[in-house]
């Protein structure tokens, strides 16, 4: 099995970029680098993972500004051509915001920051970011304050029907619609999730779901 060349995007803020890459390089040995927000563009990587965390201190709306940074320009055309973009927490709101996937994300229904590990259902086993799980029901962490997805009703049938919504949360932490953790692009190769695999990939911290999120995306590669 060859090696996936996997970019992890850093933006001013970005917290997770390190736990993405020490997922990808130390346990499932992969080719990763970092690449820089002012980048223009992401060269020869396959996979472009948008992590984590609070790009440009979350001002204006989460995402809002790091949709405007240099790289994403190529980031989207590297999208529109196939190529694979995993979008985590923050990322996730950045391809909401860049157009990338449909919807936003709005304050969590309690007002409130919620950090803890929810219980996800698999809606979608067979996309490129699931093809490795045998198991129905997965346990990661969320950490956001504004992780309540939304959209309008045609988009949410949209979603529906054309199995884009990946994960559904067992039980909703944070108001979102039909309780979607996360959803992919109509090619499926762009994934936006709310909670935090690369936090849930070796036993010693707590689980090892996450890590089988990253081993689908090698998978569908090779």
């Amino acid at each position: 099995m060859s090696k996936a060349k996997f970019g992890v995007v850093v933006f001013p803020g970005s917290n997770c970029d390190h736990d993405a890459y020490y997922v990808l390089k130390n346990l499932l040995n992969q080719d990763v680098k970092f690449l820089w927000h002012k980048d223009s563009s992401v060269g020869d990587r396959n996979v472009i993972v948008l992590p984590g965390g609070f790009s440009y201190g979350d001002y204006l709306r989460c995402g809002a500004i790091a949709r405007f940074s240099p790289l994403m320009k190529d980031i989207l055309k590297f999208a529109e051509k196939g190529g694979i973009v995993i979008g985590i927490c923050n990322g996730f709101q950045i391809l909401c915001e860049a157009g990338l996937l449909p919807g936003a994300l709005l304050r969590n229904q309690s007002l409130r920051f919620i950090c803890k590990t929810v219980r996800l259902k698999i809606e979608n086993k067979d996309s490129k970011f699931t093809n490795s799980f045998t198991k129905d029901l997965i346990d990661l962490p969320v950490a956001h304050g504004e992780g309540n997805y939304y959209c309008d009703e045609e988009t949410l049938n949209e979603l529906r029907d054309k199995n884009r919504i990946v994960f559904r949360y067992s039980e909703n932490p944070n108001g979102s619609l039909d309780d979607i953790a996360g959803i992919c692009n109509e090619k499926g190769n762009v994934l936006g999730m709310m909670p935090h695999p690369e936090r849930a990939a070796e036993s010693i911290i707590g689980g090892t779901d996450g890590k089988f999120i990253f081993q689908s995306i090698i998978n569908s590669l090779n």
